[in-house]
């Protein structure tokens, strides 16, 4: 931030200085605040909105401007967030008040969009009293709270440029809206029930339709249809949720069948922490994120054995079978706070599931005609509203990660504030990978990650992607020079950036350079000096044409060097291997010359003709790409160790080995090692760790009785030496003390934390995700900082 002028230095002259303020300053209340601290200093002059940010000019006695300056950004709302000041002396005009002008709409978009925000303790206080004129109206907020970036479709940010220009004022809150000392000047979304959004409850009524049946309280009849068992389509933020009982087994399970949504975990929605206390581990840290702003999903770990307090709700075992953790949200708009009923309210639903309002695999929905129709198969009815959703917006997903938070998926309340770079990069977009898809517009120093579009096999939600990307540009102001994607030739994503390229160039990144550079963006390194990037995930095409994601690189932005890598296993069936985590297996006992005998879990998972067509499958190597991914490794020991055979979703074998280790009596200690080797066949003198050995013991420990909870912390044991092995050697080699944990397969908390606390025990600096996800929701960033930086000029 630049440093104000010098005062003048005759005492009472006045003084007159021009501030433009850039940053999160546009739907947060900054204009106010500006009035606020001007007026309380008896300066003079004017705020307004533009696209370049808050511009102020102020106009008194130097004392009071300085102090103004000084105050402007350190008092700012809570919501604010100034990102740079520029100060310039400006010639004495005379005036004699301070005014708030219209806003701005020439030049170019610079400012930033603040992400939508949970309702505020105030609002809330209003949404429970009776004698408040917005007692229970479903759509409160104020300057602090609400939506932002979900109802924006221009800036500056103003209630003409949102989904709310079609809800004139009353004068009520008209009134509101002009008062410098209330809490909703110039609040962009101020409503009440007079003027505001109107909720409707919808019922399928056979070949007619939709019909209205809420009457008089949408929300009673929802209440009570929920209590019933029923399946409701509700409109949030930044789309519909789906939403059911989650203590009803029945409910629950109808949901998982029409949504065919496998075994994935849903997550489940409490009015409070303490809702939830006595079902999963809830510290300052877990409790912070879940009542943060932001209010992500938060993956929480279950008590080993939950204790069920009378009156304290238990979830139905359908919600989240097999896993280690529990999802859970609290409300973070006043109608979900309705849902779950206020004091007084008639018995209802204490805790709700709420899951994405779609197919598994398709985009959420946020149009209502399209609710009415895409839904019909998977809700019983609708609570719906008449706000438009300008930004589809998923939940965002976190968890805690030894104390600090890991967002696993960046979306609604973090998304479209800007990553901060080290280095600055040319006008460029960068496009992600094809699974849990983000994208990110950077320049200068500024990179915007989007929210959370997802996987790109969904032509729906391609076109997702490219109305964000459009909308995202809008915003921004970013008109890329360059367009960046994976290294995979077969990429949805990619050939998006192809046909779109318009002469301009379009430079592919390796997947797992881009996860480490990814992860030394976050971390601010300017990338003079490489680090050792660990980066372990499922897929990512590697530089010889084989299935990566078992990779140890000697990387900054520039370039990366192969160290060491799991060695190589075929990959029998591609996408059949990933579903079916016994074939995996049984290609890893091949490779490891392992007899794959009938008693062995994996072995018996298999069908008997899928068997033999298997075996020569391999034999031939058929289909076979070679792979060396950690996160196929994870499946491998999974059904090998009798954990999991089938997955149902991405990760699903890995998630429940994760969750067996954790079971794992704390008095075994034992580990199993992987081989290291080198030769003519090591890609260039690139170290191979061997996991032959490991499978040999699993199968010696199968044998001798041991259960899958001592096998499983057995083998993150065994990965966590094989990282400390590694990073070890390539200090040895090249003189580097810092490593980059990445990649989805560090989203198991429990091997990255192993992996820190080794890794720093030998001195090294460790560098982990907190903010941008380690899976490929955080690659686009990595990609945005390689080719940023090594693409031509034009």
């Amino acid at each position: 931030m630049s440093a104000p002028p010098s005062a003048l230095t005759a005492e009472d002259g006045p003084l007159r200085r021009r501030v433009t303020v850039r940053g999160v300053v546009q739907g947060v209340g900054f204009r106010p605040h500006v009035y606020g601290l001007a007026t309380g200093l008896a300066l003079a002059g004017h705020v307004t909105n533009t696209p370049d940010g808050v511009v102020v000019e102020v106009e008194g006695a130097a004392a009071a401007v300085d102090r103004f300056c000084e105050r402007i950004a350190a008092q700012a709302p809570p919501l604010a967030r100034v990102e740079s000041l520029h100060h310039q002396d400006m010639p004495v005009r005379g005036d004699t008040a301070f005014t708030i002008l219209a806003s701005r709409t020439d030049g170019p978009a610079r400012t930033l969009v603040s992400p939508d925000t949970a309702t505020c303790a105030d609002c809330l206080a209003e949404l429970a009293d009776p004698a408040d004129r917005r007692h229970r109206h479903p759509f409160v907020n104020c300057t602090h709270c609400g939506p932002r970036f979900t109802i924006v479709t221009g800036v500056p940010y103003d209630r003409a440029q949102t989904t709310m220009a079609g809800f004139p004022m009353c004068p009520d809150c008209a009134r509101e809206y002009a008062d410098p000392a209330d809490r909703r000047f110039h609040a962009q979304p101020v409503a009440c029930p007079a003027c505001g959004p109107r909720l409707r409850l919808l019922l399928l009524a056979g070949a007619r339709g939709p019909e209205d049946a809420g009457g008089a309280d949408p929300v009673a009849g929802a209440r009570a249809l929920l209590g019933q068992g029923a399946i409701l389509a509700v409109k949030g933020l930044g789309g519909y949720h789906l939403a059911c009982d989650a203590t009803d087994e029945e409910a629950v399970a109808l949901l998982r069948r029409r949504k065919a949504r496998g075994d994935k975990p849903f997550a489940v929605m409490a009015a409070s922490a303490d809702d939830v206390g006595h079902l999963v581990r809830i510290g300052p840290e877990e409790r912070a994120l879940l009542e943060d702003r932001a209010r992500p999903v938060v993956l929480l770990r279950r008590h080993p054995d939950p204790s069920h307090p009378v009156g304290r709700p238990r979830p139905a075992d359908a919600v989240a079978p097999g896993s280690p953790d529990l999802g859970v949200l609290l409300p973070y708009t006043p109608l979900h706070r309705l849902l779950l009923g206020l004091p007084g309210d008639p018995e209802g639903p204490r805790l709700l599931v709420m899951t994405s309002g779609n197919v598994s695999g398709e985009p959420i929905v946020t149009d209502d005609g399209e609710a009415l129709e895409r839904l019909a198969h998977l809700a019983d009815a609708w609570l719906t509203h008449d706000r438009p959703i300008h930004v589809p917006c998923d939940d965002s997903v976190a968890r805690i990660c030894d104390g600090e938070p890991l967002v696993i998926r960046r979306s609604r309340g973090y998304a479209p504030l800007p990553v901060p770079l080290p280095l600055p990069v040319r006008p460029a977009l960068a496009v992600g990978g094809d699974l849990k898809n983000a994208f990110c517009l950077g320049a200068g120093r500024r990179a915007w990650l989007s929210a959370h579009i997802g996987d790109m096999d969904d032509v729906g939600t391609q076109r997702v992607f490219a109305r964000a990307v459009a909308q995202a540009a809008s915003l921004t102001g970013v008109r890329p020079e360059i367009l960046v994607t994976d290294g995979h030739p077969g990429y949805r994503s990619a050939r998006w950036a192809d046909r779109n390229a318009a002469h301009r160039p379009v430079v592919r990144v390796q997947h797992h350079h881009a996860h480490v550079a990814a992860a030394m963006a976050e971390h601010g390194l300017d990338g003079t000096r490489e680090v050792i990037g660990v980066a372990f995930d499922g897929t990512g095409h590697g530089d010889d044409g084989a299935v990566w994601g078992g990779e140890f690189l000697l990387a900054d932005y520039d370039r990366s060097i192969r160290f060491a890598h799991l060695a190589y296993v075929p990959l029998p069936g591609g996408d059949a291997a990933v579903r079916r985590p016994y074939r995996m297996a049984l290609a890893h006992l091949g490779a490891a010359g392992i007899d794959r005998s009938p008693d062995l879990p994996c072995t018996a998972a298999c069908p008997p003709d899928e068997l033999r067509v298997l075996e020569r499958q391999l034999e031939l190597g058929l289909n076979c790409v070679p792979t060396s991914s950690m996160g196929r490794l994870f499946d491998a020991v999974s059904s090998l160790a009798g954990v999991c055979h089938r997955a149902g979703y991405e990760a699903q074998a890995a998630v429940e080995l994760e969750g067996a280790a954790l079971r794992a009596p704390a008095a075994d200690t034992g580990a199993y090692a992987f081989a290291l080797r080198t030769g003519p066949d090591d890609g260039g003198g690139a170290v191979r760790a061997d996991p032959a050995p490991v499978l040999a013991a699993i199968v010696e420990d199968l044998r001798a009785g041991a259960g899958p909870a001592l096998i499983a912390a057995r083998f993150h044991r065994a990965v966590t030496g094989l990282v400390r092995r590694i990073c070890a050697r390539a200090r040895e080699r090249h003189g580097l003390d810092t490593v980059a944990l990445t990649g989805g397969v560090f989203a198991n908390t429990l091997l990255s934390g192993a992996c820190a606390a080794a890794l720093r025990e030998d001195g090294f600096t460790v560098l982990r995700h907190r903010l941008v996800p380690p899976n490929d929701g955080g690659l686009a960033l990595g990609q945005l900082m390689v080719a940023g930086r090594a693409a031509p000029a034009d």
